[in-house]
């Protein structure tokens, strides 16, 4: 049911959790599959939490001078 493998980019893992989206969405999903697809969405959110995080710090403005600033 679930998708064995972990993402490998951030594009994966929001492309994954909308297609979880779809499936949650679907009326006729028993209560326990759709507590599968749950669990698998949050660990693919947390998952897109930590890689945007990760991007964040890596992310640096240049000022007027020409200085390099964290962002």
């Amino acid at each position: 049911m679930t998708e064995s493998k972990g993402p490998e980019t951030l594009e994966e893992a929001l492309a994954r959790l909308d297609r979880i989206l779809e499936r949650l969405e679907n009326e006729e999903n028993s209560l326990e599959e759709s507590f599968t697809w749950y669990q698998e969405g949050l660990k693919l959110v947390k998952y897109a939490d930590t890689q945007i995080d990760r991007i964040e710090k890596q992310c640096m403005l240049v000022d007027e001078e020409g200085e390099l600033h964290e962002f």
